[in-house]
């Protein structure tokens, strides 16, 4: 059984860094692209950066430059390092595992994965 525990949400000010972690089970975590959304009240789940089972990263326009993913394949755990925060990154962030092992490419639409964590919130205050 899959599961994905995420962890490192809380409240900080505009400016600030927070660093999101997700520790997957229950899967060859090193085959599969692994990737984070999140969700804000009243929106739809939006693609905030993925990492692909090689290495290779993308990142939604909102967040490019700022936030940085990346991958310890020997601890099965992927992070979210948050930089230079803004009022509107606050929403609940989910991590959740590409659902085909060895994809060619970074998978960034919802329907690409299969397994989701319960989700961590971020708030930013202003």
């Amino acid at each position: 059984q899959v599961q994905l525990v995420e962890s490192g949400g809380g409240l900080v000010q505009a400016g600030g860094s927070l660093r999101l972690s997700c520790a997957a089970s229950g899967r060859t975590f090193s085959t599969y692209a692994m990737g984070w959304f999140r969700q804000a009240p009243g929106k739809e789940r939006e693609f905030v950066a993925a990492i692909s089972w090689s290495g290779g990263r993308t990142y939604s326009d909102s967040v490019k430059g700022r936030f940085t993913i990346s991958r310890d394949n020997a601890k099965n755990t992927v992070y979210l390092q948050m930089n230079s925060l803004k009022p509107e990154d606050t929403a609940v962030y989910y991590c959740a595992t590409d659902s085909a092992p060895l994809r060619v490419g970074v998978p960034t639409l919802v329907t690409h994965y299969d397994y989701w964590g319960q989700g961590t919130q971020v708030t930013v205050s202003s």
